[in-house]
């Protein structure tokens, strides 16, 4: 598998694990008890800490990635094997 396919396994991982992330820590200004600012929605977290949670997501993006670069390396898993979409196999 080249780099560019890896790099693509990445960036797709790294999206899932981003949405996989983003609620953990999250309190709302009603959970916090603080009172929202005029404007802002009430649901709206108080501190996102979105630095922390993109180097999270970088790490376990990183993590799951080299699975699966193991799995297709070590012929557990190809890629001929996965059905494709339009592939005229038949499914």
């Amino acid at each position: 598998m080249g780099i560019g396919s890896t790099l693509a396994i990445y960036f797709i991982v790294w999206w899932l694990c981003l949405f996989a992330v983003l609620p953990f820590g999250v309190r709302s200004p009603a959970e916090a008890g603080a009172t929202p600012d005029p404007g802002t929605d009430p649901g709206a977290p108080v501190r996102p800490l979105l630095l922390r949670k993109a180097l999270v997501t970088s790490l376990l993006a990183i993590v799951v990635t080299a699975g699966v670069l193991y799995l297709v390396r070590s012929g557990t898993i190809r890629l001929e094997d996965l059905p494709m979409p339009f592939d005229n196999r038949g499914y």
